[in-house]
């Protein structure tokens, strides 16, 4: 799989009026620097945003374009930089963006800031201009070597060309951009952990309120968007807010487009950006190309390893928000996953709930002790040496692991797949129970939720 896999050509042909994330690409995968990314019009919004708009009418602009986070969560971003204090004697504000993708299953963030890192930049500068933040961030995940390079070359490219730095294109405006490569947490993913991390601190989410809003980095107002989140910005102050709507399908709630993929055993995994409310069934068989000869689709997950499996009949729901909410889970990242015929689910729930176990900051106990539980549970099972009384004890956790439950939303993210894999699968969890007659007594009293 390549990062620029865009389907079949004729299914899909990229311009500037359908694809605003992904227009400028390069057929050849490389980087697109700043030469190029004018002659493509790019920065053409940044100089309206600065030369024609005030700040107040670029949020609101944000806002009235229905913007909404792609890091997951979805909140909507126009709101968001509502929240940024008025109080015009507040001087110092900061602009984070959260590039630290470490969902399993995700790559959407990796390709732009690899591939279009004046985008990102571009976003942030605008973003800035409307916050009046004179200082962003770039949270990198460490492990993303080659974006960390492409976005500092492209920084001093920025600074090198006014659009960074001092009084820029001549507006009096000051911006500082640095990127930040953190030391490989998923739970830097939440936006409190992340400005601890930046601090220097442990990376452990923090108590709202205060919300980032009011008291985020070294107690400033602070304001905190995803890489994809930000680069929607240029194209919505570029082409206005009609245009941007108009990209979404009928029925969707959300706006514009995203990027979605599929990964697994399918013929051709790869990222598309495509419009809100495509169904995932297009997505799935047109672009994945289905699963490869002598596989199955058994189940899938719409949107990285945090969000329930779904199963075959469930494809034609619409991918956005609300169409995968009514077929019971989240939208997430928007980037799925098959699981074919030949996986015991299981294992699988065994190695996800590994991965987040380990990657728990510690700090509540429910997450810290209910996670690594639920792992001794799944590998007993896994070798056939399950208790009776396992399974409901799996789904007492999913309980009380789940949302409202915890000081923050890595562990009901992590329950989620390990409910809906019980549920749609719960033969296959059976079969790891020893049988009765057996003289080992029972791991753990089943836990009743609510009792």
């Amino acid at each position: 799989m390549t990062l620029t896999s865009f389907g079949p050509a004729n299914l899909i042909k990229r311009s500037a009026e359908t694809h605003p994330l992904t227009w400028r690409l390069r057929d050849d995968g490389e980087p697109v620097w700043l030469d190029e990314y004018q002659a493509k019009n790019g920065y053409a919004a940044a100089r309206k945003a600065f030369a024609d708009m005030a700040q107040d009418d670029i949020v609101q602009t944000v806002k009235d374009a229905g913007l909404k986070g792609r890091g997951g969560a979805g909140f909507p971003t126009g709101v968001k930089w509502g929240l940024m204090p008025k109080d015009e004697s507040i001087n110092i504000r900061y602009l984070l963006c959260n590039a630290d993708e470490m969902e399993p299953n995700t790559w959407k963030d990796r390709m732009l800031m690899e591939q279009l890192p004046h985008l990102l930049i571009e976003g942030m500068l605008i973003s800035a201009r409307a916050l009046k933040t004179y200082r962003g961030y770039i949270f990198l995940r460490g492990e993303y070597t080659t974006a960390a390079k492409h976005l500092n070359r492209a920084v001093e490219e920025a600074k090198a060309a006014g659009l960074l730095g001092k009084n820029i294109l001549g507006s009096g405006f000051d911006f500082e951009l640095f990127v930040h490569t953190g030391a490989g947490r998923y739970i830097c993913g939440e936006e409190t952990a992340l400005i601890n991390s930046l601090e220097g601190r442990r990376a452990n989410p923090r108590s709202k309120p205060p919300f980032p809003a009011a008291v985020g980095v070294w107690g400033k107002p602070t304001c905190v968007n995803n890489v994809e989140t930000l680069c929607n910005v240029p194209a919505i102050i570029a082409d206005g807010v009609d245009w941007y709507k108009s990209l979404a399908r009928e029925g969707s709630e959300d706006m514009g487009t995203k990027l979605m993929g599929f990964s697994g055993k399918v013929k051709n995994p790869g990222l598309w950006e495509l419009p809100f409310g495509v169904t995932a069934r297009e997505l799935f068989e047109d672009y994945a190309g289905g699963m490869r000869d002598g596989y199955t689709l058994k189940a899938w997950q719409p949107g990285g390893a945090g969000t329930g499996f779904l199963l075959p009949e469930h494809l034609d729901a619409q991918m956005y928000a609300g169409g995968i909410g009514k077929v019971g889970t989240r939208m997430g990242t928007g980037l799925a996953m098959a699981v074919d015929n030949t996986v015991n689910m299981v294992s699988l729930l065994r190695n996800m709930e590994q991965f987040f176990a380990r990657e728990s900051c510690g700090f509540c106990t429910p997450c810290r002790d209910g996670l690594p539980w639920s792992v001794k549970l799944l590998m007993a099972i896994e070798k056939g040496e399950g208790q009776p009384g396992d399974i409901e004890t799996l789904l007492g956790l999913v309980g009380f692991l789940g949302p409202g439950k915890t000081f923050c939303a890595h562990a009901p993210g992590a329950v989620e797949p390990l409910g809906s894999a019980i549920k749609y699968f719960r033969s296959e969890f059976e079969a790891g129970i020893a049988p009765t007659s057996a003289a080992v007594p029972p791991l753990a009293r089943p836990i009743v939720v609510g009792a």
